[in-house]
């Protein structure tokens, strides 16, 4: 597939190559109008130009020629993006102590990693949607004890039912993983005691250094898989769904495959002269096609429509008439002769055409 040029745009959709629209008319055009005038221009000084009617046909034969193709037609929109791990969240540190050491920016932080230290005892991760906002021991009950046991599992600490019942048996299991950690074996997880996210996370940036009073934020995470984020003017919110796929340009020229993973529901007003926007997440499967970019500049490929079984032209074929049509210079037998063209999708240097007599395999004129 053709890899674009990177011109830089603002929000939403852009017309390929920097181009204005042709006409809004027809179906959606991807920046052919300064192609088609200059390639009726060209044909024009070869002695091909024509009017509003229908031209005779004549024997001066164009610069060169090219076949009319039946293809597939496909119609993209380019959208510029940002690569990156996604939103960032904010660890805050609870209790007293001191930090004696902090994970760094770029560290990955699994289930039972330390996340920091206070008084050389280590902070873990645990995985679930509830912060530890209350100390949990033997007889609390609740949708934290469930997390909390559901964690202690999947660290290997058995012995006890998973429910929202922290029994005597959790107390045993919680004993255990504050032997292995090296903290006080109390069998309570108080609030401070465990850092909660979603799932593995990714240290973005330090907010506070070692040997700083524990209190505040002590760092910023994201997630671990990186994903593009594309602020898509709501005008264009109908040619992107959920699941569809596209093609992400790096800022190397390299391409890969994308899915569009979520579409915000949301819109966020822009500012000035700025469009009203809506979040597009984008996942890209290949991670390591990504290389070590991050928050890096990308071009997102949308494939808005495709249309099959189309004849079509290079663009420059086309002739700009008087009435603001278009025409195509057919070459038959040594002959030439006008033929009015009505225009569909314009993409990749082709351009979708109809008109009396015209079949695959013809020969039209193009600029040399």
């Amino acid at each position: 597939m053709r890899q674009a040029r990177r011109p830089r745009r603002r929000h939403g959709l852009h017309d390929e190559g920097g181009l204005g629209p042709v006409d809004r008319r027809r179906t959606l055009v991807l920046g052919a109008a300064g192609v088609v005038v200059a390639g009726g221009a060209g044909l024009a000084t070869a002695g091909l130009g024509g009017g509003g009617e229908p031209a005779a046909a004549h024997s001066s034969l164009p610069p060169a020629t090219a076949r009319i193709e039946r293809t597939t037609l496909v119609e993209k929109q380019d959208v510029d993006g940002t690569l990156g791990y996604g939103g960032t969240g904010t660890v805050a540190g609870a209790g007293n102590g001191t930090l004696t050491w902090l994970a760094g920016p770029g560290t990955v932080i699994p289930r039972g990693g330390s996340v920091y230290r206070v008084d050389n005892k280590p902070v873990p991760l645990l995985y679930g949607k509830l912060p530890l906002y209350r100390a949990l021991a033997e007889g609390t009950e609740g949708a934290d004890v469930l997390q909390l046991e559901r964690n202690l599992r999947a660290l290997g600490y058995t012995g006890f039912t998973v429910d929202k019942t922290f029994g005597s048996a959790t107390t045993a299991a919680v004993k255990r993983w504050q032997d292995d950690l090296g903290v006080t074996e109390s069998g309570r997880v108080a609030p401070g005691a465990a850092v909660v996210a979603s799932g593995r996370i990714r240290v973005a940036e330090r907010k506070t250094n070692v040997g700083d009073r524990v209190g505040g934020a002590v760092l910023t995470y994201t997630g671990t898989t990186r994903m593009v984020s594309v602020d898509l003017d709501v005008e264009y919110q109908r040619l992107v769904k959920k699941g569809a796929a596209v093609e992400v340009e790096l800022p190397s020229g390299d391409t890969v495959k994308g899915r569009i993973s979520s579409i915000g529901k949301v819109a966020k007003e822009g500012e000035q002269d700025k469009p009203t926007t809506v979040e597009v997440q984008i996942s890209v499967a290949g991670q390591k096609e990504l290389g070590s970019y991050d928050k890096a500049p990308v071009v997102v490929h949308f494939i808005a429509n495709r249309h099959s079984d189309v004849l079509a032209v290079p663009i420059g074929a086309l002739l700009a008439q008087g009435d603001g049509g278009y025409a195509v210079q057919v070459v038959q037998d040594g002959r030439v002769r006008t033929v009015p063209v009505e225009t569909g999708v314009f993409t990749d240097g082709e351009v979708e055409i109809s008109g009396s007599g015209l079949t695959e395999g013809m020969k039209v004129g193009v600029p040399a």
